[in-house]
This record gives C-alpha cells, structure tokens and sequence, in this order.
C-alpha cells in the first residue's frame, strides 16, 4: 500500500502526540548536545551537560577557552568522549573565530552557506549539522537517521541502499518547507523507531503497520 508523507505524518501525530523535541535549555545546548549524542543515550548526555552547566560553560566563548584535555573530562558520561571533545572545539572555532560567539549571527547565514561550513568543521556529519541547523536554528533542513532510514525502507518508501541526501531530497521536496513541521516528523519517526521499527521489527501495534507492503516489512538482501 502506497501513502503520502502527509498520510504518514498524521498516523504518527493522531498516535504519539506533539513531541516538543529537541531537549535543551537554549540553542547552544542543543548545538552541544547534537555533538554528544552521537552513538550514546540522551541520559548520558544529560550528564555531560549538566557538568558544563555546573561551570557555567554552556556559553559559546567561555567554552571555547577550556583546554581540549579539561573538556574531555566534563563530558566524559557522554562516552567517546576524547573524540567529542575535539569535535566540540572544531565547531567551536567555527562559531567563535567566523561569527565571534554569537549564534544569533550565525544562523543569519543563509543555510546552503551555514550547512557547508558545518559539513567541513571536521567531526561534524550531515545528520549533526542538519541538528543543529533545524533545532537550534530553527532552518527548515530535514534530518535524516538510522530509524529515518530503517522505518521507510521496511515499508518499501526508499531503497535500502538510498543515501542521507536521496533521504533527505525525498522529504523536503514532497514537504512544505517548514522547520515545525521538519522537527515534528523526525522526531515522530525517532519514536516509532524507538517503540517499533527496531534492529528486529516490532510491528504489532505500530501506527505505520497496516501501510506495510505485502508479505510484511522488507528487509535488505545480502
């Protein structure tokens, strides 16, 4: 059975509700925390930054001067976090040394121009730059995940083999353009994911299950 995204979306609201995503107090702690988040849980990058907040770092400038060493360690609950550490101080620099601190400046940008310097702050993907594009600047860029993927490629919506901007491409030319509505579907779909569309699918009680093709949820061929 075909569907709309429109068709898609409303089965997802009418069963989950508004999500009210992305957590975090100000548009930099978003910034920090799509960092963190990367192969952890949100409760450990809870910790990490309540460990910034505690020092009063959650501020672009002043976070920007504590050593790579010392940053390594307040963000340690978030795991990998040597490697995160480095990463923050790589967008760091980008946010500090191109628009002196101020993410207000910042997402003035345009967003191809915005998105591009996130694409070379080194550690930064696209569905982290496409993050904090969306939910700490409120730009209308589609992010794409592993349950983004995995929930449309189960119902035959895209090709397993599709890639993040062919994901992303299908969205927002079939969307409005509209960050609401962008942070309202991803993370409608993080839920279901999380609740359903796992690494073995759980399609009993699953809002999306009667638009399942025949023979039930696809699976990519080795």
């Amino acid at each position: 059975m075909s569907a709309t995204l429109e068709e898609i979306h409303n089965r997802l609201l009418d069963t989950y509700g508004h999500q009210h995503w992305w957590p975090g107090e100000s548009p930099f702690e978003v910034m920090v925390g799509a960092v963190l988040v990367q192969n952890t849980s949100w409760k450990n990058v809870e910790r990490a930054i309540e460990n910034l907040r505690e020092r009063d770092l959650l501020d672009p400038v002043a976070l920007h001067q504590v050593p790579v060493e010392e940053l390594a360690e307040l963000i340690r609950p978030a795991g990998y976090y040597r490697i995160k550490a480095r990463r923050l101080c790589n967008l760091l620099d980008l946010v500090v040394e191109r628009y002196g601190g101020s993410l207000e400046a910042m997402f003035q940008s345009s967003l191809e121009t915005l998105r591009e310097e996130l694409l070379a702050v080194n550690g930064i993907g696209p569905e982290t730059a496409d993050s904090i594009l969306l939910y700490a600047g409120g730009m209308p860029t589609f992010v794409v995940d592993t349950y983004t993927h995995r929930v449309f490629a189960r119902h035959g919506w895209i090709d397993f083999s599709a890639r993040y901007h062919e994901i992303k491409e299908h969205f927002e030319s079939g969307l409005e353009k509209d960050p609401q509505l962008y942070n309202e579907y991803h993370a409608l779909l993080v839920r279901v994911g999380h609740l359903h569309c796992r690494k073995t699918p759980k399609c009993a009680g699953c809002p999306l299950a009667g638009l399942l093709p025949e023979g039930g949820p696809r699976e990519p061929e080795f």
